[in-house]
């Protein structure tokens, strides 16, 4: 696949979610309420960890990463979108479309592969107790935080250099409103198919390979559980379980419907609702889904509720 000349097209127009202005002052504080709530949230869950001695367990140091991965994740898009919502010329350059999509896709990655590693965080507290402390010290839970973010990042890399490698020559109205790799593959004046395969394998390795790891995960533990004869336990366990893999099918589902599809279709207005969900939906429910319904989360709140100057410290 030949690289050709792409300083044909040098920037791209976003088409959006709407072009009514009402619609587009709606849409502008209702994302930058998100926005904020996503923010505050997952920061607040980072400050408290943090800041707490008793939340120092594997389980609240991933939770700690996902919080962090979230924040960066909603800014990858959100701010532009706010800007073009607010701006009557609604472009990016070549270059900071193609360093959105990469961004945008590595955090998206990185946001399957970690779910995975807590889920087995989990299966490994739950079912094998008397294995944890040991399988699951600081030492390896640091090394699969840095292998969910390099495997991530090397993979966007790879399924971005080949969608950029194409050649560009108009039209250059993108129908989306952020750079996402499937509505830039539509502008393309060239075969994608072989772009497309590399899409796919990558969505299996990233997205579908992890999800399938939940899954077995959770099987395992609604296994266990259903041995404990405390329906206490058993209420809380499987509260927490249901809660996860709510968050997790949703994400998960939706990303496989965007990318684990090898074959040719124009990008649908639909589409812009899946990546929404993505990118806005889930990383503002994940503080409440993953950690306020944890009671030492809550217990750590009030804690810091008490004495906040040691949020700061």
């Amino acid at each position: 696949m030949a690289k050709e000349n792409q300083s044909v097209v040098t920037e791209f127009i976003f088409q959006g979610l709407s072009s009514q202005p009402r619609t587009q002052t709606f849409l502008f504080i209702a994302f930058l309420t998100f926005y904020l709530f996503a923010i505050v949230g997952n920061i607040m869950i980072i400050t408290v960890i943090r800041a707490d001695y008793q939340l120092q367990s594997p389980m609240c140091f991933f939770l700690a990463n996902l919080s962090f991965l979230d924040i960066c994740y909603i800014s990858s898009n959100i701010p532009q979108m706010l800007v073009n919502l607010s701006a009557k010329k609604r472009t990016i350059s070549f270059s900071g479309c193609a360093t959105q999509m990469y961004f945008y896709l590595a955090l998206g990655m990185a946001e399957c592969v970690l779910p995975a590693v807590m889920a087995y965080d989990r299966y490994m507290a739950i079912c094998h107790p008397l294995l944890y402390a040991t399988v699951t010290n600081r030492k390896v839970c640091i090394h699969m935080v840095v292998a969910s973010w390099t495997s991530s990042m090397l993979s966007s890399m790879v399924v971005n250099s080949f969608t950029l490698w194409l050649p560009f020559c108009g039209p250059h109205i993108l129908n989306h409103y952020f750079c996402e790799a499937p509505a830039v593959l539509a502008l393309a004046c060239a075969h994608t198919a072989l772009v497309k395969l590399v899409i796919f394998i990558f969505s299996i390795l990233i997205v579908f390979i992890p999800f399938l790891l939940i899954i077995a995960s959770y099987t395992q533990i609604l296994s266990t559980l259903l041995k404990i004869q405390s329906a206490c336990v058993q209420s809380k366990a499987f509260s927490t379980c249901g809660s996860h893999l709510m968050v997790v099918t949703i994400f998960y589902g939706t990303a496989i419907c965007t990318y684990m599809n090898p074959k040719s279709r124009p990008p649908q207005d639909k589409d812009k609702g899946v990546a929404m969900f993505c990118t806005v939906v889930a990383p503002m429910l994940n503080p409440v889904i993953y950690s306020l319904r944890s009671k030492d989360i809550k217990c750590a709140l009030r804690r810091a509720m008490n004495r906040p100057q040691s949020l700061f410290i």
